[in-house]
């Protein structure tokens, strides 16, 4: 639909008034707000998530996109809500506790909107209790940690820990990721997914929800 490829080119290219403008269109000519969404925005921020992958955009260029993204979003969450669209899944995400630095965490936590997640960010310095009982609360599949210094790694496994002694193993997945991070300690620490960077953490939470798309 000629409507809906320049909403998705708007969202491509990062013009964040145009984004909103000709989502406001589709609405008014009466376009499904799923529609609009999937064929619009998710579809954009699919494409900017594989030349981001791919060395092809950077992350001004993907900050751009998502910012475009959320003004289209301002235009079409209301109609999302009154309508009970659903979203593939909730992700509580943070930096582990002690740890600061949030751009790594920041930019997973637009790959996986864009992708069509609901996301709950609780920051940096999150402390194990506050991500399991936020996803416990909010009824999420998965929670996301980030770490940069390897002092605050040992916070990861808290978490992993907290979510096993609480027996919610089958309800809640659990993804690690950051620049220190290996599969290996993901392994060892009996996380369920490790993300090498942003695209591939949006691949893994697809896949421990059990998403084909």
């Amino acid at each position: 639909m000629e409507s809906l490829t320049a909403l998705k080119n708007s969202v491509i290219g990062g013009d964040e008034d145009s984004a909103a403008d000709l989502t406001q269109r589709a609405i008014d000519a009466n376009l499904a707000p799923k529609t609009i969404l999937d064929d619009g925005l998710i579809a954009a921020m699919t494409i900017v998530g594989e030349q981001f992958k791919n060395h092809e955009v950077f992350l001004p260029e993907v900050l751009l996109a998502a910012r475009a993204m959320n003004a289209a979003m301002e235009k079409l969450k209301p109609l999302l809500l009154s309508q009970n669209v659903p979203t593939l899944g909730r992700v509580v995400i943070g930096s582990v506790q002690g740890d600061l630095h949030d751009i790594g965490k920041n930019l997973v936590g637009i790959m996986l909107k864009g992708a069509g997640f609901e996301i709950i960010d609780l920051g940096h310095d999150v402390t194990p209790a506050n991500f399991v009982d936020t996803a416990e609360s909010e009824s999420a599949g998965v929670i996301g940690m980030s770490a940069l210094l390897t002092t605050t790694m040992p916070a990861m496994k808290q978490v992993v820990d907290l979510v096993h002694d609480r027996d919610l193993d089958s309800r809640i997945k659990t993804i690690v990721g950051g620049a220190p991070v290996t599969a290996e300690f993901a392994s060892e620490i009996n996380a369920d997914a490790y993300g090498f960077d942003a695209a591939s953490a949006v691949d893994r939470v697809k896949e421990l929800l059990d998403i084909t798309q």
